[in-house]
């Protein structure tokens, strides 16, 4: 069956792919996206096209980030049928309420008193990847162009692109689900969902590959 996959960057990697304390997840994140979804769904999709929703990052706080997210992009590029369509990154400075005062550790040598309420601080976030999935996905689906859909997101705001694609052009949309849970209302719109999270650690890039153009690409350290 001929299927377009739309994939959701930001959200797929902080969900499933960083490491935290409690959960250190080593070698996850230079996934092999078609491995992937090729794994995850039945032997007989024919996965046609990726659509990968993302930005560029910036250098705040992790200098680096930028040069291996670059080089994850370049690994994508190895795939044939994947395309990459990039929002917006944004980085602001906003003074912002606190939900309680400072701890200082070890404790200040003046305090204030009352102490502060407010605080400037970093601010990140990503413009554009959900409206470009939604509206992607919706169009696609009107002009004919897959018959069967798979998202790989637990935004909520895409549930009502889900339903129009579902209910009123009549196509299959399916999930595939990199972490243990997913969202209600995805799964309520959606026509099946796959649970992948065991594929992770088994779909991923050779820690070398060399792209379509010549160049050679290596694994990040620690991915």
């Amino acid at each position: 069956m001929k299927t377009y996959v739309y994939v959701d960057g930001f959200n797929l990697y902080y969900r499933a792919l960083k490491a935290t304390r409690r959960n250190p997840r080593p070698g996850r994140k230079w996934l092999d996206l078609y491995k992937f979804v090729k794994r995850a769904m039945p032997a007989e999709t024919d996965v046609q096209r990726i659509n990968y929703y993302t930005a560029d990052i910036s250098a705040i706080p992790d200098a680096d980030a930028p040069k291996r997210q670059q080089d994850y992009f370049k690994a994508l590029g190895s795939i044939p049928c994947l395309r990459i369509h990039k929002g917006q990154f944004l980085v602001s400075r906003p003074m912002m309420y606190l939900d309680e005062s400072l701890t200082f550790s070890p404790k200040a040598k003046t305090p204030q008193d009352p102490p502060p309420r407010f605080a400037r601080v970093v601010k990140t976030e990503e413009k554009g990847t959900d409206v470009n999935l939604a509206v992607h996905l919706v169009r696609d689906a009107f002009a004919g162009e897959f018959e069967q859909a798979v998202v790989i997101s637990n935004d909520t705001d895409l549930a009502e692109a889900i339903r129009i694609v579902t209910v009123e052009v009549g196509l299959p949309v399916y999930l595939i689900a990199g972490a243990s849970r997913q969202s209600a209302t995805l799964i309520e719109q959606a026509t099946g969902i796959k649970y992948a999270e065991r594929h992770i650690q088994r779909c991923q890039f050779p820690d070398t590959i060399t792209t379509a153009d010549g160049e050679t690409v290596t694994k990040p350290a620690g991915w």
